[in-house]
């Protein structure tokens, strides 16, 4: 041809395409790679608004267990004075037998028309009993409430995780 040898072409033909090949090789790589960062930073702000929108709901649900805290707090302080004044009463036990021969009664009026204690104030142990029936009830109340508002935040995150917004 033009006076090189038939090998040195073949070479540079064969570095010729070689690098091009190369060439295109590292710049398929390099868009590639530009590709990615775009996508990573597009799926790196949705993972924020979503991680954000999570945390509101997770606020708002504590803010709700918070006030529900607060109420049965209240009604249990109210319980607490109302037994300390004596408001509050045990149903009596309804153990009494009849004597298959009742005695006659006696018929002095003054003994029998006074008891022997008045009837309308609370022993100290049925205060106390009272006292633990309350901070039972007020417990269960709290632990229910605590576990209504974990599953409302399940539900409501994986709702939100899931796309049923």
């Amino acid at each position: 041809m033009f006076g090189i040898p038939l090998p040195w072409v073949l070479v540079v033909l064969c570095i010729t395409l070689f690098g091009t090949y190369r060439g295109g090789y590292h710049f398929g790589w390099s868009d590639r790679d530009k590709e990615m960062q775009i996508e990573i930073a597009r799926k790196n702000e949705e993972s924020r608004q979503t991680e954000q929108k999570l945390n509101e709901k997770l606020n708002e649900n504590a803010s709700k267990l918070l006030e529900a805290n607060n109420v049965l707090d209240q009604k249990t302080t109210a319980l607490a004075i109302a037994n300390r004044l004596g408001k509050l009463r045990l149903c009596p036990t309804s153990s009494v037998q009849a004597t298959p021969n009742p005695t006659p009664t006696a018929t002095d009026t003054k003994a029998t028309s006074e008891p022997d204690r008045p009837t309308d104030t609370a022993s100290d142990a049925d205060r106390a009993t009272l006292q633990a029936i309350a901070e039972i009830v007020a417990q269960g109340d709290r632990n229910t409430a605590a576990l209504n508002a974990c599953v409302d935040s399940y539900n409501q995150m994986r709702d939100l995780l899931n796309g049923n917004k």
